[in-house]
């Protein structure tokens, strides 16, 4: 069995660019597993202290977030695209100058 990880550019330079790998796993700890020893930066950036998902990484399977799927008791499935994407915050407003 294998899926496909897709990675944004953001986290891709933790990974020497790159931003497409196939992983063994069948659900999320055993990626997060993975990628401790294929990626150990990209694992510094993703997960915090205690080797937990960082509170602003997403995941995707099949353009489906994971808490809807039953998150890390969801097992994947052959071919599944499975996409790590932090969130997006921040900007400023704009005033009218």
């Amino acid at each position: 069995m294998s899926v496909k990880v897709v990675l944004p550019t953001a986290l891709a330079r933790h990974t020497d660019g790159q931003k497409i790998f196939a992983s063994e796993a069948t659900n999320l700890p055993g990626l997060l597993a993975e990628v401790d020893t294929k990626f150990p930066a990209l694992s510094q950036n993703i997960k915090d202290e205690q080797g937990k998902l960082r509170r602003f990484i997403n995941v995707y399977i099949n353009d489906e977030d994971i808490r809807f799927l039953g998150g890390d008791a969801h097992q994947f499935e052959d071919g599944d695209e499975v996409m790590l994407i932090p969130s997006i915050a921040g900007g400023c407003f704009a005033d009218g100058d």
